[in-house]
C-alpha cells in the first residue's frame, strides 16, 4: 500500500509541476498508472497466495487477472503517448488496451458477481431480487445523469474508448454498491470488496467531472492524479482482507434495508433538476426513463411486501390462536384443562345465573394401564372424552382436569344430577375400540352465593371422594357437613409420615393354629397404630390412606423387616421346629415397586431367616395387576419364599389364578367359614354351606397346595373344618393377635421338656 501511495503522490506532484512550471511532456502523465498497477498487482498476488477458502481464493484469483489485465493496457497506452508525444493531448487511447481495460473492468465485474449473497428462497427470493434491482437502476440513473451523459454532450467530447471505459467504472461501482450491501459475512471482507468497487467507481466519476469541466486540459490532472487512486484503493481493500483473516476486523453480517429507498431518492435527482429547469435532453430523457422504471419496480416490490407481510400477519395470529388453544386445553383428548375451567367458573360465579361442577374419575382406571399397557389407556381416555362431549350438550363444558380425572362446568342447561345419571348409564356400555367396560365416580357441588373457585372444586372434589368411599360407580351431591370427615381422612397421610418418622407403628402376631393338636404352626404378621393423641388406631383406618399416598411401600417394608427378625429369633431362642412359618400380607402397590424383591432380599440376608420360612400373602385383585407384579412374584418363588393366596373365592377368577400364579397356600376367605356349623336338621342347607369350602380343601389337595381357613370363632367351625380336610386355621377361637412376648410364652409352653439323665440325678442327689 504505500508503493502505491507513493506513486500516487509522484503523480500528483508532478502534475502541479507541469500545470505550474510546464516541466516535462504531457504524455509522462500516462506513466503512473501502469506502475501503480504492477505494484497493486503484486499486493492482491500476495492475498491470493495466503487465501485458503475456495471462495475468497477465487475471488481475489479474478482481482488479480483484472488488474494484471488492465495494467497491461494501460501500459500500452503510455508507451503509445510516449512514442507520440507531441499528439498526446488530443491523441485517442489505442483500441487494443482500451480492450484489454475494458476486459479488466469485465472480469472485476465477474469477480464481485460470484461473491455469494444472503441464501433465499420462495417470496424472499424475489423481494431480493427486486431490492437489488432498484438498487442497481438508481444508482445508474444518478451516476448517468451526474457523470456519463454530460461527458457525451461535452463541448470537448472525449474518445468513445475513454467514454466506454468510464460507463464501465461507473458500472463497477453501481453493481458493486448492489451487491456488497446484500452479502453475508464469509471469507471476502465486505469492506476490502467496497474499495475495490470504488477503484472504479470513484476514479470515473472524477473523470467525468474533469471532462465535462475542462475538456482536453483535463486528461493530465485524470492520468497523474485522479486514476492513480485506484491501484491504492485496491490496496487498501489488500490490507482490509488482511485483518479480516488474522481476525482483527471482522464486519458484521447485515443486508442492505435501506438501500432500495436511498436507490429512489438518487433516481429522483434528474426529476428534481428538471423540475427547476434543467433542459430536457435525450440523456436526461434516459435518466428520466430509469426513474419512472425504479419508482414502478419500488410499488412492486412494495405490494409483494404488503402480501408477505399479510401472510405473516396470518400466520402470527393463526400461532397465537393455536398456541391460546394449547394453553387451554388438553393435547390428548381435545377437551378443556383446569386453567380454562377455574377461568370459566370464575366468569360464572361473577354473573348472575346458576354455575354447577361435576367431578369425574374414572374408578381402577390404573388397571387398565398396568394390564393392557399405556397406550391402550390413552384411547380409552379419549373415548371418554367423546362421550362426555356427546353427553354434555351445548350449555356446558367438557373438562380433563388431569390423568383419568374429567369434570363439567354447566351454567345452563340439564339438572346435574340428572347429567350425573345419564354419564353414569352410558359409561354402562363397553366404549373405545377395545371395548371396554369402565365405571366412573362422579362429585357434583353447586356454587352457593358467594362462593369462590377454590370452594367450589374443593366441594366437588370431596363428593367425589365420598363416592368412592361409598362403593364407587355413583354420584354424591355435595351437602354442608361433608367436608369435614373427609378432609380428616385425606390429612392422615401427613399423620401417617409422621408416624413412619416418629416409630408409631408396632407388629403384633396372629397364630396360626394346627386344627388337630392345637399347636402353634405359624404367625401373620399385622401391623399396629399407636397414635398419640387418638390411641391404637386400627388398620381400616389407616391402610387405604397408606395405599392412597404410596406411603404403604415404607410401612411394608418396616413390617417385613421386623417380622424376618422377629421369626429370626424365635428360631434361635426355641429351635428350628418351633415355627414353621411367618407370613406378611403384601399390597400390590408393594409388589409395583420394581426394588420390592431386593428389600426381601436384604430383610432375609439381614435377619438370617431362611427363605422357605417367609409366607408372603397376596390377594387376588394385586395378582392380576400387570406384568410388573407378575414377574415379582415369580422371582419371589424361584428364590424358596413360599406365596400365599389370600381372600381365596372372594374374586372372579380364582381357578385360573391357580394354575398361573406360583401360590404354595390357599387361605380360604373369613366369608366361607361363617356358618358352616350350623346344623338346623336340614342336610341340603348344610351342604350348600359347605360347598365352597370342601371344593377349595379338594381342590388344594388335588394340587398339591397346603391350605388354612381365616375367621375360626368356634369349636364346631373347627370340627366342621377338619371333617372337610383342614389342617390349619386362624381366628380369635384359636388365638387373637398378640404381641411378639406373647408368642414367645406360646412357644415356650409347647417346647418339650428334656428328660432327665442318670448322671444329673445323682449330681442332685
Amino acid at each position: 500500500m504505500q508503493a502505491t501511495t507513493v506513486v500516487a503522490v509522484l503523480g500528483s506532484a508532478w502534475c502541479v509541476a507541469y500545470l505550474t512550471t510546464g516541466a516535462g511532456t504531457e504524455a509522462f502523465a500516462y506513466v503512473f498508472v501502469p506502475v501503480g498497477g504492477a505494484l497493486t498487482a503484486a499486493a492482491v498476488h500476495d492475498v491470493y497466495r495466503a487465501a485458503l477458502d475456495p471462495v475468497a481464493r477465487r475471488f481475489w484469483r479474478d482481482v488479480l487477472l483484472s488488474v494484471g489485465v488492465m495494467t497491461i493496457g494501460y501500459a500500452w497506452l503510455a508507451v503509445d503517448m510516449l512514442t507520440h508525444a507531441a499528439l498526446a493531448r488530443t491523441r485517442s487511447m489505442p483500441i487494443p488496451a482500451a480492450a484489454l481495460v475494458a476486459v479488466g473492468f469485465l472480469i472485476a465485474i465477474r469477480a464481485l458477481a460470484r461473491v455469494p449473497v444472503a441464501a433465499t428462497d420462495g417470496v424472499e427470493r424475489w423481494r431480493a431480487l427486486l431490492d437489488r434491482t432498484i438498487a442497481f437502476l438508481g444508482c445508474a440513473a444518478l451516476l448517468w445523469y451526474l457523470g456519463l451523459a454530460p461527458m457525451l454532450s461535452a463541448r470537448e467530447p472525449w474518445s468513445t474508448q475513454a467514454t466506454l471505459l468510464v460507463g464501465l467504472g461507473f458500472l463497477v461501482a453501481a453493481g458493486a454498491a448492489t451487491k456488497v450491501s446484500y452479502v453475508v459475512g464469509g471469507p471476502v471482507d465486505r469492506l476490502a470488496m467496497r474499495l475495490i468497487a470504488a477503484s472504479g467507481g470513484v476514479p470515473a466519476g472524477a473523470v467525468a467531472v474533469l471532462a465535462v469541466h475542462f475538456g482536453y486540459i483535463a486528461t493530465v490532472p485524470a492520468q497523474a492524479i485522479v486514476m492513480p487512486l485506484a491501484p491504492v484503493l485496491i490496496t487498501l481493500g489488500v490490507a482490509a482482507q488482511g485483518r479480516a483473516d488474522r481476525g482483527l476486523l471482522r464486519n458484521p453480517a447485515r443486508t442492505g434495508v435501506l438501500l432500495p429507498y436511498l436507490a429512489m431518492v438518487a433516481a429522483d435527482v434528474p426529476l428534481i433538476a428538471v423540475a427547476v429547469g434543467a433542459p430536457l435532453r435525450w440523456p436526461v430523457r434516459v435518466a428520466l426513463i430509469a426513474t419512472v422504471a425504479v419508482t414502478a419496480l419500488v410499488t412492486l416490490r412494495q405490494y409483494i411486501a404488503h402480501r408477505e407481510n399479510a401472510r405473516l400477519l396470518r400466520n402470527t395470529r393463526a400461532q397465537e390462536e393455536r398456541l391460546q388453544y394449547e394453553v387451554s386445553h388438553d393435547g390428548l383428548t381435545g377437551l378443556a384443562n383446569r386453567a380454562l375451567l377455574r377461568d370459566r367458573l370464575a366468569a360464572a360465579l361473577a354473573g348472575p345465573g346458576p354455575a354447577a361442577v361435576l367431578l369425574v374419575d374414572l374408578d381402577d382406571f390404573k388397571t387398565v394401564n398396568d394390564l393392557l399397557g399405556h397406550e391402550v389407556g390413552d384411547r380409552l381416555l379419549v373415548s371418554v372424552a367423546r362421550l362426555l362431549h356427546a353427553e354434555v350438550g351445548d350449555g356446558a363444558l367438557p373438562v380433563r382436569v388431569g390423568g383419568d380425572e374429567f369434570a363439567v362446568l354447566l351454567t345452563a342447561g340439564p339438572d346435574p344430577e340428572e347429567l350425573a345419571e345419564r354419564l353414569l348409564t352410558a359409561l354402562t356400555h363397553p366404549i373405545s375400540e377395545h371395548r371396554l367396560l369402565v365405571q366412573a365416580s362422579i362429585g357434583i357441588a353447586v356454587a352457593a352465593p358467594g362462593a369462590t373457585v377454590d370452594s367450589v372444586l374443593l366441594n366437588a372434589d370431596v363428593a367425589m371422594y365420598t363416592a368412592k368411599q361409598r362403593g364407587k360407580a355413583g354420584f354424591v351431591r355435595y351437602a354442608d357437613g361433608m367436608r369435614e370427615p373427609v378432609l380428616a381422612h385425606m390429612q392422615l397421610g401427613g399423620e401417617l409420615r409422621r408416624a413412619l418418622e416418629n416409630d408409631e407403628f408396632r407388629v403384633v402376631y396372629q397364630p396360626l393354629i394346627g386344627l388337630d393338636d392345637n399347636r402353634l404352626i405359624g404367625v401373620e404378621a399385622l401391623v399396629r397404630w399407636h397414635h398419640p393423641t387418638r390411641g391404637l388406631v386400627g388398620p381400616a383406618e389407616f391402610i387405604p390412606a397408606a395405599e392412597r399416598t404410596g406411603l404403604i411401600v415404607p410401612l411394608g417394608r418396616f413390617v417385613l423387616r421386623e417380622t424376618c427378625r422377629q421369626a429370626a429369633a424365635w428360631l434361635a431362642e426355641f429351635g428350628p421346629d418351633a415355627l414353621q412359618e411367618a407370613g406378611l400380607n403384601v399390597s400390590a402397590r408393594q409388589l409395583h415397586d420394581p426394588d420390592f424383591v431386593s428389600d426381601v432380599t436384604t430383610a432375609l440376608a439381614d435377619s438370617g431367616l431362611p427363605c422357605e420360612r417367609l409366607v408372603l400373602e397376596v390377594t387376588e385383585s394385586a395378582v392380576l395387576r400387570g406384568q410388573q407384579v407378575s414377574r415379582a412374584l415369580y422371582e419371589l418363588d424361584r428364590m424358596g419364599i413360599r406365596l400365599a393366596l389370600d381372600d381365596f373365592g372372594t374374586g372372579e377368577s380364582s381357578l385360573s389364578l391357580l394354575r398361573a400364579f406360583p401360590a404354595a397356600i390357599i387361605k380360604l376367605d373369613k366369608s366361607f367359614v361363617d356358618g358352616i356349623e350350623i346344623d338346623d336338621g336340614q342336610p341340603a342347607a348344610a351342604d350348600a354351606r359347605q360347598a365352597v369350602a370342601r371344593a377349595v380343601s379338594q381342590l388344594a389337595q388335588a394340587l398339591g397346595l397346603a391350605t388354612v381357613a381365616e375367621g375360626v370363632e368356634s369349636a364346631e367351625q373347627v370340627a366342621v373344618l377338619r371333617e372337610l380336610g383342614y389342617t390349619v386355621g386362624q381366628g380369635f377361637y384359636l388365638a387373637e393377635p398378640m404381641t411378639p412376648d406373647g408368642v414367645s410364652r406360646l412357644l415356650a409352653c409347647q417346647r418339650p421338656v428334656a428328660p432327665r439323665s442318670p448322671r444329673v440325678v445323682s449330681r442332685l442327689s
